[in-house]
């Protein structure tokens, strides 16, 4: 098989993965991105002593792949384990918040549920599964038919909350949560899946693992950019792709000071985000207009806001992961990080480090807000729930105007546009968050 060059678009954590693997195909490979760092969303910065996180803040490591990923590159070697206390959760429930429970003599003790609302969950082993199984159905329609009102208000909402910044009533179960679709599939219930070991039990590693690294999660791009054997091009934004007669990809590409820089290659690769693809001009192609279907990917506005407080200055514990707001109570927060709980190195000695998440696709409109003002929300919330005296001592915010892509109604149809745009053009292929799902183990590809 000849060497082919290959043109990879966008340097986060997919576009990396992909080059590495194209490279141990033997594939000549150029990797454009047009920020001046690799890790597109996972980024990390210092500031003032504290460590933050723009992106993910952990990874977790269930799975033998996404194990056996990370040891052939050899990152697992640089992981840090997160605090052991972070496997205690929490949620807001009547203006308070309260632990999850953790194993069945908790979950008869906590308030989590009310009596009536336990007994709902208890029988779900008992709930026939969905007849027609519709691959339509959404997060909130599964766990409300399974598990109850309650546990989809107490439970999934502040949960899809947290991990995606939507709704369950936008989320489709078999593109966002592909197990729990097949796990009903396959076994009829949660329940009896979980006791018989669920889907591929095999692939599942005896313990997970919640990790993140010395110097913030965007180590791990770094170091899989130093993996390849080209560095990647930054600071290099892709203006216009042409196909050529002779089946060949012209790609043109404009640097920081202006210079245009036109390479040919026999594939391009795209992982940037959905709306991305609309700003290159696209020359050539056929089925063209399949790039709006693309662009029609959600993805709501979110603001991180990274405040620091002297430890003594919070009366709660904080002896956990963090804490999630259910959509029931009315609150202008998703939820909080006890992020120098999750790890040592994230705030200075003595002091805490709270990362609250304002807006997502339950109140987009407070991303609008000036910084301070989003700021002042997420202080205020938190001094109410966890007892805080005075100011904090440390503010930062982080806007993304288009955050995580949503896997909702328009996901299939997506789907179908990137296929078909690969058929109809040789050697374009179309991946990427948007397509193939927001966590980190879906973009790493071995």
């Amino acid at each position: 098989m000849s060497r082919k060059k290959v043109c990879i678009l966008g340097a986060g954590l997919s576009g990396l993965s992909l080059a590495l693997s194209q490279e141990r195909k033997g594939n000549q490979v150029s990797l454009f991105e047009k920020d001046l760092q690799v890790g597109g969303v996972l980024q990390s910065i210092k500031s003032e002593g504290y460590l933050l996180d723009y992106g993910a803040n952990t990874l977790s490591i269930r799975t033998k792949n996404t194990e056996n990923y990370l040891k052939q590159h050899k990152i697992l070697e640089h992981a840090l384990d997160a605090n052991q206390e972070c496997s205690k959760r929490f949620i807001v429930k009547k203006n308070q918040v309260i632990s999850l429970p953790q194993g069945p003599l908790s979950f008869l003790t906590s308030s989590f549920l009310s009596p009536l609302g336990k007994m709902r969950l208890c029988i779900e082993p008992f709930i026939a599964r969905k007849k027609d199984n519709s691959p339509d159905e959404t997060m909130a329609s599964f766990v409300k038919r399974r598990l109850g009102k309650q546990a989809l208000d107490y439970g999934a909402n502040p949960f899809i909350g947290g991990v995606y910044a939507s709704r369950p009533e936008s989320l489709i179960l078999k593109h966002a949560f592909p197990s729990l679709y097949e796990t009903e599939r396959k076994f009829g219930s949660i329940f009896w899946g979980m006791i018989r070991g669920g889907i591929q039990p095999s692939e599942k590693l005896p313990h997970s693992r919640l990790v993140s690294f010395n110097e913030g999660m965007q180590e791990l791009p770094k170091r899989l950019a130093e993996k390849l054997s080209i560095p990647p091009v930054l600071g290099c934004e892709i203006k216009k792709i042409e196909f050529k007669n002779n089946s060949k990809w012209c790609v043109h590409a404009e640097a920081k000071d202006g210079k245009i820089k036109e390479e040919l290659f026999d594939q391009v690769i795209s992982t940037l985000p959905s709306h991305a693809l609309l700003k290159i001009e696209w020359i050539g192609i056929n089925a063209p207009h399949l790039f709006k279907t693309l662009a029609q990917t959600f993805h709501p506005p979110l603001a991180l806001c990274f405040q620091g407080f002297k430890r003594q200055q919070i009366q709660h514990p904080l002896d956990g992961f963090g804490f999630l707001v259910p959509e029931k109570e009315k609150r202008k927060i998703l939820g909080t990080l006890f992020s120098s709980t999750l790890f040592k190195n994230r705030a200075p000695k003595n002091y805490a480090l709270l990362t609250t998440f304002v807006g997502g696709e339950r109140n987009p409109e407070l991303c609008n807000l000036p910084d301070n003002k989003i700021l002042e929300y997420a202080y205020k919330e938190n001094k109410k729930l966890l007892g805080i005296e005075g100011k904090p001592t440390f503010e930062h915010i982080k806007l993304w105007p288009k955050s995580i892509p949503i896997p909702d109604s328009t996901l299939d149809a997506r789907i179908k546009a990137a296929s078909t745009l690969s058929i109809k053009n040789k050697g374009l292929q179309i991946l990427g968050s948007h397509l193939n799902g927001a966590p980190l183990p879906n973009c790493m590809v071995l």
